[in-house]
């Protein structure tokens, strides 16, 4: 497989032609490394090659990860949150691109002032209705915007979304989901009166069409770094403000499988 810093040029490139195809600065688009599953050297390879935000889904490969690896990235948590896991997922991220309800505005809102932390937050939207993800039904957005607005210890930067996945041949198909996305920002940002400049959309199947459509944060995981190892995490300690699932507090080793 080429290094990271072959295939990243050939990605800037294809993102350089989509800004220009769209009117766009380059400047405006950021790639977030995404690293689930994927060791410490991965990261540190991202970072040698200019990529400065690491992305992950879950809070407990973090929580392992982090200490393993350089201190200059910046850590995005872009996988679901769960209430019972904001405690430690204050401690291991800057930003949470997947806050999908009031409910959780507010519980991170509370323990951040708790904890003095000051996270931002993206509000993700289930643009394309699909049963199977998360996100705000775009009906609900004003009100969730209104909460995180009111929260002090939060910055509310943007919105977050998922487009269905599809076949190359069929990558069109991913577009309106994209535009509305972008659409629902540009309506809040007029009824509010205020500017959210991040957009989270687009994957390693759809990101150049994400970017045509105004993405500002682009989540690349397996173009950068091929498929995904699989990994189990083991819990050997149950501690902190963890819950089900394995994840939030304790400690875990990583098993490939």
């Amino acid at each position: 497989m080429k290094a990271v810093s072959e295939i990243l040029d050939e990605i800037n490139l294809k993102i350089l032609k989509a800004c220009e195809k769209s009117g766009r600065k380059r400047d405006d688009v950021e790639i977030i490394a995404v690293t689930k599953t994927h060791g410490p050297e991965v990261v540190q390879e991202a970072w040698d090659s200019g990529l400065t935000i690491i992305g992950e889904n879950k809070v407990q490969e973090a929580a392992w990860k982090q200490p393993l690896c350089a201190s200059g990235p910046e850590w995005h948590l872009i996988g679901h949150l769960q209430r019972n896991k904001v405690r430690p997922a204050l401690e291991l991220f800057s930003c949470f691109h997947s806050v999908d309800s009031i409910e959780l505005i507010k519980r991170i809102q509370g323990i951040a002032e708790e904890t003095g932390n000051r996270p931002s937050i993206l509000l993700e939207v289930n643009v394309s209705g699909e049963r199977s993800k998360s996100g705000l039904n775009p009906k609900d957005v004003f009100a969730a915007v209104e909460c995180a607005l009111c929260s002090p210890n939060i910055t509310l930067e943007g919105f977050m979304t998922m487009a269905p996945f599809v076949p190359k041949e069929k990558i069109e198909e991913t577009r309106p989901v994209f535009a509305s996305l972008r659409n629902i920002r540009d309506k809040v940002e007029n009824e509010f009166r205020i500017t959210l400049p991040r957009l989270s959309m687009g994957m390693s199947n759809d990101y150049e069409i994400a970017v045509e459509e105004g993405a500002t944060w682009l989540r690349l995981g397996t173009v950068l770094f091929g498929e995904r190892p699989k990994v189990k995490l083991n819990r050997s300690v149950d501690a902190g403000d963890a819950g089900e699932s394995g994840e939030g507090g304790g400690i875990y080793d990583r098993v490939l499988d």
